[in-house]
């Protein structure tokens, strides 16, 4: 991830803000794409075209005869059928913002709408383009690649992980145990093949190829930040580390109400479940083994009790 991707989607975020556009909002289903198209002088069309390649070309074709000027498009991020139209967009030119349906649910909630349809989904997520100008984030092909094959190779460790489970969890069949063992010998095949495709990917990361000392070689703290290459947005490289905790879900969230409700702080957890998973074991590390990080004697006496008596 370039350090100018971040700037350069805040530079068209601004672009977009200066100069009247048109705005794109997609419901996105496994078979069908909703589209609304809200344009410059107040009118709305809308379309439904194939989840397919025929069907983005046509995508293309209804956003070039209809919408002028800047087109800004947003959709939900619904799984992986929105991940192809999206990047399909993208290397296409248009601006495109991939949204938390949390964000999409509270802005339709806070309009009262009474009507739940895939064409009047896509409405709101253009209305909310329109009024709360969502960061056009950079989807470069190789990019989502690595956060393909991240993902792909934590739902390998994971299955292999539960077969464990199950071994040790004291079946009796001789005929269970025998094809969960088959299954555990099949899954080191399949990590094996994407530490080979992570060694390609890796050496093709502009950040990675600066640095000498970042070798293709997938070790412990590569596979840490091959996942936070993955998961952090393009905006990350401009962000301070409060966003970026923000995103994660790291910020505390605080509940204060009048004199009489003051609940303790807490971790928000409203954010990415991945990238906490991934910087885990890392500051886990860094606090028993990182000078820096470890607590001081001082800090054991502003607990509530002290460790010794």
């Amino acid at each position: 991830m370039h350090k100018g991707d971040g700037a350069r989607a805040f530079g068209r975020a601004e672009l977009v803000r200066k100069r009247m556009a048109s705005y794109l909002g997609i419901d996105v289903s496994k078979d069908q794409l909703d589209a609304v198209l809200l344009r410059e002088d107040g009118q709305r069309e809308s379309g439904r075209f194939d989840n397919t390649r025929k069907g983005f070309n046509q995508l293309r074709h209804f956003l070039k005869k209809r919408g002028k000027g800047i087109v800004h498009v947003g959709l939900e991020a619904t799984g992986h059928y929105g991940d192809e139209v999206a990047l399909f967009l993208h290397e296409a030119g248009y601006l495109v913002s991939v949204i938390n349906p949390a964000q999409i649910k509270s802005y339709a909630d806070s309009q009262l709408r009474r009507t739940k349809t895939d064409a009047s989904d896509a409405a709101v997520i253009a209305d909310f383009c329109r009024t709360q100008q969502p960061t056009p984030g950079n989807r470069p092909r190789r990019k989502c690649e690595l956060q393909a094959l991240m993902r792909h190779r934590g739902a390998l460790l994971q299955m292999r992980q539960q077969e464990n489970n199950r071994l040790a969890s004291g079946l009796h069949s001789a005929t269970v145990r025998h094809s969960i063992q088959e299954h555990g010998r099949s899954l080191p095949n399949n990590s094996t093949t994407s530490t080979a495709a992570f060694a390609s990917i890796w050496t093709s990361i502009p950040i990675c190829v600066a640095n000498a000392t970042c070798s293709p070689d997938p070790g412990h703290w590569r596979w840490t930040a091959a996942q936070l290459l993955a998961e952090l947005p393009s905006w990350a490289a401009s962000a301070s580390p409060r966003q970026i905790a923000a995103y994660a879900g790291l910020a505390p969230r605080q509940h204060i109400s009048g004199s009489s409700v003051r609940r303790p702080s807490r971790l928000s957890k409203r954010g990415s479940t991945r990238l906490r998973r991934a910087l885990y074991m890392p500051a886990i590390s860094a606090k028993r083994y990182l000078p820096p990080c470890m607590p001081s004697p001082s800090d054991y006496w502003t607990q509530a009790s002290p460790p010794w008596p």
